[in-house]
């Protein structure tokens, strides 16, 4: 049995007579006090029933549905008699179109669509002499979610399953001005260029009322681990869905592609979790052959499984219950990966020209946060606050291009009580390219080859600066104009500072 294996062991071991974990949309509290009475009129008890109140501001994609319902102390969620978390109910444009909606959601039945679209162009012109060019582009996505309670519809206690299947478009402008590190816009790429690709589709069962919780199906790792739906307030793909520097790892499946996999999550208390499970990992993730529709599910490049493991702790501080998200987490993984500057004799591949070394060993560490310094108690936006968050993110320098990430920024929504469902962002990320890379890259230089990983020039490290204003335009639409300034990167790259305006849109329409 490989080490790999007897870890998966140990973690599954360890966590099996824990009560588990937790899921449910994400809200903040909103205590209601509720009087039961006895049929004597005298009292009996007094029970604390916490409204549901989103914490993000918008969902601008439905894969923050996974990330959200991490997020969520125990303290808030209200499971009433069931044992499956309550569904998302996202804000939407169509509340009840011809009374459909809510006939399947009084039997268990979720379907919510919605397109996010990003728009970016830059304003300054790239440098000379490397087939750039100034420019702009559009990209975006439709997608579509189900969500069923088995339990509301079947009286299958604690089922549920979840799906979504997307349509992309488009391309990020980043292209054009020649950077790979940090790409202006997120959502793009990896869908498969098809009318309908599947994302995700799984069943999940919780019981112990959110203290236990096991998925198993076709889930994308980074949906549950590293994830914080705050982070898609921003456009930048350093932020937006998870730091960029955790989608390095081809092991590390990132939406919309997914691999088979079973993930577990136990709640030792109300405000701290642990999560573990094993993804199977595939050669041909993000490439049209196994990947174009995302429902070919023969596992046929199955090469290896990853097994990440990660904790968390939510807290509510002060009387205005200030929530915060606070997780630590480590994957390794036994898939094959090439060596960024070895061959297979352990000498500079670029100078001898035999292929590079195998290296059946990888591994990844986390520590994210997020914390609301400060509750505007702005009318019209519960949430309304000042939430900072800020980010690590290491990877093996061995065999991944980004060897750290660091981020540091902050949201503030519902500061202006006239637009209280508008914010602000701002958000900055520094990544630190792995010295094996800039290495290889210079022996490549000096032989006139092309550049690994597609680079233009030598890049040491990347560093970019993205705000926005998030306008409420209406019921389920948001607009937000976005500024993004890529800093001067180490090394001799082509790449000078560059800026880039833009915007993203989200409508949800149901």
């Amino acid at each position: 049995m490989s080490r790999l294996h007897l870890y998966a062991a140990a973690c599954a071991v360890s966590l099996t007579p824990a009560i588990a974990a937790a899921e449910g949309a994400a809200t903040a509290p909103a205590p209601v006090t509720t009087v039961v009475q006895s049929g004597t009129g005298k009292t009996v008890t007094t029970v604390h029933v916490l409204a549901p109140i989103t914490v993000m501001d918008w969902p601008d994609q439905n894969s923050e549905n996974p990330s959200a319902r991490v997020n969520t102390p125990l303290t808030i969620l209200s499971f009433d008699k069931e044992q499956v978390p309550p569904l998302p109910k996202p804000e939407a444009l169509l509340t009840n179109p011809f009374g459909w909606n809510k006939w399947l959601r009084d039997r268990g039945i979720a379907l919510m669509m919605d397109n996010t679209n990003e728009y970016t162009g830059a304003i300054t012109k790239p440098t000379p002499g490397y087939g750039l060019r100034q420019g702009s582009s559009n990209a975006g996505q439709y997608s579509l979610e189900n969500d069923i309670d088995w339990e509301k519809l079947a009286g299958i206690r604690g089922f549920s399953t979840h799906a979504v299947v997307v349509g992309r478009y488009g391309i990020p402008a980043s292209r054009m001005f020649g950077d790979n590190l940090n790409p202006s816009s997120e959502i793009y790429g990896a869908g498969g260029n098809v009318v309908v690709h599947l994302v995700y589709a799984y069943g999940e069962e919780t019981l112990g009322n959110g203290h236990f919780d096991i998925a198993a199906g076709r889930i994308p790792f980074l949906n549950d681990f590293s994830a914080n739906p705050l982070y898609c307030n921003f456009q930048n793909n350093a932020f937006c869905g998870n730091p960029k520097a955790s989608s390095d790892n081809t092991t590390h499946s990132s939406y919309p592609d997914a691999v088979w996999a079973a993930r577990i999550r136990v709640r030792p208390t109300k405000s701290t979790y642990i999560q573990t499970g094993v993804y199977f990992a595939q050669a041909g993730i993000y490439n049209n052959v196994q990947y174009r529709t995302g429902f070919k599910f023969n596992g046929a490049d199955i090469n290896g499984q990853a097994v990440p493991v990660e904790a968390g702790w939510e807290p509510l501080f002060g009387k205005d219950h200030l929530p915060g998200h606070y997780k630590v987490g480590y994957a390794i993984d036994n898939a094959p990966h090439k060596d960024n500057y070895y061959d297979i004799n352990g000498n500079p591949y670029v100078v001898t020209g035999l292929p590079q070394r195998t290296v059946n060993y990888s591994w990844a560490a986390w520590f994210l946060a997020d914390q609301m310094l400060l509750r505007h108690h702005t009318p019209g936006n519960p949430d309304a606050g000042l939430i900072v968050l800020g980010g690590f993110y290491a990877n093996s320098p061995r065999t991944q291009t980004r060897a750290q990430q660091y981020e540091i920024g902050f949201v503030d929504s519902g500061f202006w009580n006239a637009r209280p469902l508008d914010g602000i962002g701002v958000n900055f990320t520094y990544v630190r390219v792995a010295g094996s890379v800039s290495d290889t890259q210079r022996l490549q230089l000096a032989r006139g080859m092309p550049l690994m990983n597609g680079s233009y020039g030598i890049q040491n490290y990347g560093e970019v600066l993205e705000a926005n204003y998030r306008i409420h335009v209406m019921r389920g639409v948001t607009f937000a104009p976005d500024f993004q300034y890529y800093f001067r990167p180490g090394g001799q790259s082509a790449l000078h500072n560059a800026v880039m305006l833009g915007f993203k849109s989200h409508i949800q329409f149901f």
